[in-house]
């Protein structure tokens, strides 16, 4: 979150932490908002229910929320994060998480590697 340019970045997670993960603040040019998140280890798809059940914990809270996954969204889930009259939910499935650390190099490294196979029997025919 940090290297995402948030600042006053607070992690809370803990059970009985109301489906908030943590918090953070986020400026764009002028204007500063309050963005709450919540981080899920899964293996699957994340559906509507969840997204819903997060919305309900950020009512009275925040301005924006952000809901980081391992996982992938169904397209429901992705439907009810921009559901009109809720607060907006920014989606990162586990393919953009990995994408957000290589960028920032959180963690991993990576190296472009070039590989030459030599294929004999084409030589053989010269």
């Amino acid at each position: 979150m940090r290297e995402a340019g948030f600042t006053k970045v607070e992690v809370r997670g803990k059970s009985g932490d109301g489906g908030i993960d943590g918090v953070g603040v986020l400026r764009v040019n002028l204007v500063s908002f309050q963005v709450y998140f919540q981080c899920k280890r899964w293996k699957g798809s994340v559906g509507s229910k969840e997204i819903r059940d997060f919305w309900g914990a950020l009512q009275g809270r925040a301005e924006k929320g952000l809901f980081i996954t391992t996982g992938h969204f169904t397209s429901q889930a992705s439907d009810e994060a921009t559901r009109d009259g809720a607060i907006a939910i920014d989606l990162i499935d586990g393919d953009r998480l990995c994408e957000l650390l290589k960028e920032n190099r959180l963690g991993v490294a990576t190296e472009m590697i070039e590989r030459v196979q030599i294929h004999p029997d084409w030589f053989e025919r010269i």
